[in-house]
């Protein structure tokens, strides 16, 4: 008799059009699509591009995707991320900006693969030089979350920031991307917190819990962006005051709060430097949108309220399916 994984897995090979990954450093995410670009299956698995040797890739992809194929035929998939690095399962070159995002595919390659099940696209990053040894930059994943807000947003053009350990910030007209930047913030903080003399202070249990929902924690942030964005040129400063003010402050509070205000403030310092170069010539008036997980997007759209600008949100998963969706698109 048949069983009821058995009926759902032949019930989504049946449907199956085409598989979207996006594979990262550190895990991989796959969908399944039906021919109107509906999800019928999903996936996830913790074997990113760290976890990788190039001729080990297949093999963990149809370990995750297996079971939804047809009997026959060929299923397009289409990557995204780390998977296309250098380091990766084949190298798909970065396209120079300024580059429209409606053809992203073009840069894509095809691994040669030891089956004949899946037809497997890689799609390209994006780079920047500006001639000089100084604005070199590149991105390999986040762009194609901003092909995502292309297609559900086609008139979009301002600024689009991608917050994460390496924040991204583009420029976006008329479909694509004329410019961008990356904010090592996410990494400094962790360092910061945990490989500096502020991890006395900051790396503690408590620390893990700076809710901005609490209000002591909220008022260090903000407080702390607030404070920089006036001054940047006082950002080493201010870190050093972050472990002076927990040894003399007798305002902090005392036991579990303790470490989550001062790791709310150093988010703050972080975040705000962020901040204060990346909007130096954004106009207050055309709101800025974020890309991203709700969590952190709404952490950079109270340090970005506090300094006079407005946001919008797009969810990150939602983007790299539309993004991955529009690359497939422009295969056929």
């Amino acid at each position: 008799m048949e069983s009821s994984a058995m009926r759902e897995t032949t019930e989504i090979a049946y449907q199956l059009a085409w598989i979207a990954v996006d594979w990262g450093s550190s895990n991989l995410r796959a969908w399944g699509l039906d021919q109107h670009d509906q999800v019928v299956a999903q996936a996830n698995s913790d074997k990113g591009m760290l976890s990788l040797k190039a001729d080990e890739y297949e093999t963990e992809l149809l370990r995750l995707v297996g079971d939804w194929l047809p009997a026959s035929g060929q299923t397009d998939v289409m990557v995204c991320g780390m998977a296309g690095a250098r380091q990766g399962w084949l190298e798909a070159a970065y396209l120079p900006v300024p580059t429209r995002l409606d053809q992203l595919s073009q840069g894509a390659v095809t691994p040669t693969l030891r089956g004949d099940q899946l037809g497997v696209y890689l799609l390209p990053g994006l780079s920047q030089t500006r001639g000089t040894a100084t604005h070199f930059d590149v991105m390999r994943g986040e762009e194609t979350q901003l092909a995502g807000l292309v297609a559900n947003t086609p008139d979009f053009s301002g600024l689009a920031c991608l917050p994460g350990t390496h924040a991204k910030w583009a420029t976006l007209e008329a479909g694509s991307v004329t410019q961008f930047t990356t904010y090592l913030t996410g990494e400094l903080y962790q360092l910061l917190a945990n490989q500096s003399v502020l991890k006395h202070s900051v790396s503690t249990p408590s620390a893990a819990r700076n809710n901005l929902n609490d209000p002591t924690c909220r008022e260090a942030f903000t407080s702390a962006v607030r404070e920089i964005n006036e001054a940047p040129e006082l950002f080493s400063s201010r870190l050093f005051g972050l472990r002076a003010q927990d040894l003399l402050d007798g305002r902090l509070p005392a036991g579990d709060t303790r470490g989550a205000v001062l790791a709310a403030r150093l988010s703050g310092l972080a975040i705000g430097l962020e901040l204060t170069g990346a909007c130096r010539k954004c106009p207050t008036d055309k709101p800025i949108m974020l890309i991203g997980n709700q969590a952190l997007s709404q952490r950079y759209t109270l340090a970005l309220n506090t300094i006079g600008y407005q946001t919008q949100h797009m969810d990150g998963d939602t983007a790299v399916l539309a993004g991955l969706r529009l690359a497939h698109h422009a295969l056929k």
